[in-house]
């Protein structure tokens, strides 16, 4: 399912504290150009789920490949598989 590629991706996230209004800073470093930051960690941690929900989104539009993640791979037609 889609949710346990989202979850996996979420599993690899890395956090740090920046200065800025928004102190919590979050990536995943298999997912180029995916980040988000929040006032809690749980707020960047819901920030980034949605933004790795969108970033998978426009990908599969645009015939783009997206990275293994653990276990989990979803091709292009949108078909998910565990290897």
């Amino acid at each position: 399912m889609l949710i346990q590629y989202i979850h996996a991706a979420l599993e690899r996230a890395k956090y740090e504290i920046i200065n800025d209004d928004e102190p919590y800073y979050g990536e995943v470093p298999e997912l180029e150009g995916v980040w988000a930051i929040g006032e809690t960690l749980e707020e960047c941690r819901r920030n980034l789920e949605e933004v790795i929900d969108e970033w998978i989104i426009f990908r599969l539009r645009n015939g783009l490949p997206l990275p293994q993640i653990g276990d989990h791979i979803i091709r292009e037609s949108g078909d998910i598989a565990v290897a």
